[in-house]
């Protein structure tokens, strides 16, 4: 899995704002946090192969779809659509996913499997209240939600 993210982190290099930008982009330290943390990976296999992992994790009335990497020769290809149409299918709760707001082709991505972005206010608040992050990345990050918000009042 940390060869599938190290190589797919590497279409966010310029993206990610320099001072947040770190190597590797995810240690098998920070993949083991995840993991006690409750993100459960799902993986996409091409001819025995691992080839694309997405991961969820469950936090009060949400579902955050996290670390979702395809190893970029096999980008474009429906890995991701696959990996996150069987996460759809998996629940029935509303799914969140952060993205920086500079990677343009991910948030493109998850427009296509009904995501609608959100409005700044609501990102802050849903960023504050679901992720452990910094102010930096709060401030160059959008969140996106399957089904959309009706309200910036109505999450948790």
């Amino acid at each position: 899995m940390l060869d599938i993210i190290s190589e797919a982190a590497e279409a966010y290099r310029g993206a990610i704002p320099a001072d947040c930008w770190h190597e590797p982009y995810m240690s098998a330290d920070e993949l083991d946090a995840e993991v006690r943390a409750g993100v459960e990976f799902w993986g996409y296999e091409q001819q025995g192969a691992l080839i694309g992992i997405m991961g969820t994790q469950a936090l009060r009335d949400v579902d955050l779809i996290r670390h979702a990497y395809v190893r970029p020769a096999c980008q474009g290809h429906g890995v991701g659509a696959a990996l996150i149409g069987h996460l759809r299918v998996l629940s029935a709760r509303r799914m969140l996913v952060g993205t920086w707001a500079a990677a343009t082709w991910a948030i493109r991505f998850y427009e296509r499997h009904g995501f609608a972005v959100l409005e700044p206010d609501m990102t802050r608040k849903l960023l504050k209240t679901y992720w452990r992050i910094g102010e930096r990345q709060i401030e160059t990050s959008v969140v996106l939600a399957n089904p959309p918000f009706t309200s910036v009042h109505e999450p948790g």
